[in-house]
């Protein structure tokens, strides 16, 4: 008798995309993740469906991006998450899953995987004035304190040619999966 060894499942990341101008460059994040071993699943803000190429980011997924939720009874597109990854992460998306606020697919999603303990790493995009702000302070600490992992995506990076921000470091989509250990 032949012995047949099952290939075990690849482990499953939900990447949710919020509404930033970097959102266009998230297929790198998906090829990193994936090169690490993750199978991807896209979840994006429905603002955010308009910042990237849907089409190229289902392709590159083979599933669909998810932005609205489904209706009962509808399949479930993607497999539970072994880990999240927000990236870019806005100032409203951060300050209203901290609050609790569930009003989209992708919030909704922010919100149960903390529940669910699943790990989530954060790599946000908010301007210094933003940042600022108090509410977004208290909200990154509420995060951080619900086990929720911050990378700034700008650190040590590369200096732009200044035709995307002038000069200032490359958005570091890696530092995100580096926060969720290695696959």
């Amino acid at each position: 008798m032949t012995e047949t060894s099952a290939q075990a499942p690849k482990p499953f990341l939900y990447v949710v995309v919020c509404a930033a101008g970097i959102a266009s460059d998230v297929s790198k994040l998906i090829t990193a993740a994936q090169e690490r071993g993750w199978e991807v699943g896209v979840i994006a803000t429905p603002l955010a469906m308009g910042f990237f190429d849907t089409d190229a980011v289902e392709a590159q997924t083979g599933r669909p991006i998810r932005s609205a939720w489904r209706r009962p009874g509808d399949p479930r597109p993607f497999p539970e998450p072994d880990a999240v990854l927000v990236a870019p992460a806005t100032f409203n998306t951060v300050n209203k899953w901290a609050a609790g606020i569930a009003d989209t697919l992708a919030l909704g999603t922010l919100c149960e995987a903390h529940g669910l303990g699943v790990p989530i790493a954060v790599l946000p995009c908010v301007g210094d004035a933003l940042a600022a702000h108090p509410a977004y302070r208290a909200s990154t600490e509420r995060l951080r304190g619900m086990g929720v992992r911050f990378a700034d995506p700008y650190a040590g990076g590369a200096e732009q040619d200044g035709r995307q921000g002038g000069g200032r470091p490359e958005f570091g989509w890696e530092r995100g999966l580096e926060l969720l250990g290695t696959r």
